[in-house]
């Protein structure tokens, strides 16, 4: 009962970690946040292995999530501490598009309650102009929805983490013991060797 309570509630968690890492990869995409976006690739895939490990009671791939899971939580404060700018880190650099281009956080512009304005200024003594984005009134700044985003996915990785430890525990505690009964074995304890027998059949003369 402890497993099957178990399974579901590491499935449950799987299913929600798919949900928030596309939801994660389409903004990612939109933002041309390449090196979030090469992680949050593979870490939809280990997902998926460890949620099919968990229905069809592969222990080793479970293993493989757990791993990975230990990888994704470090990363994800890697991004907190991006986007803080700790220790040495800066929100500004080019580092998650892997110096490709200058592109940053899609909520950076368009954040919840953001205005954002294209102006141009024209250059002196020349008919180029110049043109800057201007982005206005918003209720939260994007580096703290960006650190929302990973401390989320941090929660339920750990809550995935805990949970998957307890399965891979289960499944070996059940294989242990229905081991011990005789069931891999060709040769059961309790197995009862039955001798032919070797009845005389005589005739038999009624006497009157």
């Amino acid at each position: 009962m402890g497993c099957c309570s178990g399974r579901c509630t590491l499935i449950f968690l799987c299913s929600i970690q798919l949900t928030v890492a596309l939801e994660r990869q389409v903004f990612d995409f939109l933002g041309y946040q390449w090196a979030p976006i090469l992680v949050n690739f593979f870490h939809i895939i280990i997902v998926i292995l460890g949620l099919f490990g968990t229905i069809q009671y592969r222990p080793r791939y479970i293993v493989v999530y757990i791993v990975w899971t230990a990888l994704w939580v470090t990363w994800n404060v890697f991004i907190i501490c991006f986007y803080l700018d700790v220790g040495g880190l800066t929100k500004e650099s080019d580092l998650l598009t892997f110096n490709i281009s200058a592109h940053h956080s899609w909520w950076s512009e368009r954040g919840p309650g953001c205005v954002r304005r294209e102006m141009t200024q024209p250059r002196v003594g020349t008919v180029d102009s110049q043109s800057y984005i201007s982005v206005m009134g918003c209720l939260m700044e994007y580096q703290y929805i960006e650190v929302l985003h990973s401390g989320t996915q941090i929660l339920i990785a750990l809550l995935g983490f805990v949970y998957a430890c307890y399965v891979i525990s289960a499944i070996t505690e059940e294989e242990d013991s229905f081991d011990f009964v005789g069931g891999f074995d060709p040769f059961p304890l309790y197995h009862v060797n039955e001798k032919p027998s070797h009845l005389l059949l005589k005739p038999m003369y009624l006497s009157t």
